[in-house]
């Protein structure tokens, strides 16, 4: 590859370069479709709804999942009043360049356990926002680390705020990260 190319490459997007290499080197390409639906009508349905009725909802399969949770293979499997449990399975599409999943992906993970933990205490019409996260990766994630488990729970809530707490877990129970989180509540 020239020197040119290779610059064109890092100027377009992730998604053009890919292209352009599957073109060249079809052996080690691989895709994955992304179906999802319209978020902004689960969302409208979704503000009439308690907030846990709407978590329990989206992990039973009722309602349509957010796109971001199908674009990183993650959804809510438990909840209960201030807890809830997420679990995701990276894959290689979730790698960075250094051959493991991303951090981003954990923190994706915490992020969505611990902010739903928080939802499942808001009754309908109101809202939270993520203000805070403090992610702790303690080990490597990587395609062959298996479903991971991340379990949220509430450590208060307020009437404007809420901290939360929450752990991930590999397939074989070995902690890969922890975090907290400060989310607003956001009444009507």
């Amino acid at each position: 590859m020239s020197g040119a190319t290779a610059h064109a490459a890092v100027r377009g997007s992730a998604v053009d370069s890919a292209a352009s290499f599957a073109e060249s080197s079809p052996e080690t390409t691989r895709t994955r479709e992304v179906v999802y639906q319209d978020p902004m009508p689960t969302a409208t349905v979704g503000a009439t709804m308690a907030g846990i009725d709407y978590v329990e909802a989206i992990g039973a399969g009722e309602i349509p999942p957010p796109p971001m949770g199908v674009l990183m293979n993650l959804q809510p499997v438990e909840v209960s009043e201030g807890h809830a449990v997420f679990e995701g399975v990276p894959g290689e599409e979730h790698y960075k360049p250094m051959g493991m999943v991303h951090g981003g992906y954990a923190s994706t993970l915490l992020d969505s356990a611990m902010g739903c933990a928080v939802h499942t205490t808001l009754p309908a019409g109101v809202a939270y926002s993520t203000a805070t996260i403090e992610v702790k990766l303690v080990r490597p994630i990587t395609a062959g680390s298996g479903r991971l488990r991340c379990e949220a729970d509430v450590v208060h809530r307020g009437r404007m705020q809420a901290t939360v707490e929450a752990r991930a877990f590999s397939e074989d129970g070995k902690l890969v990260a922890h975090g907290t989180s400060t989310c607003l509540i956001l009444e009507g």
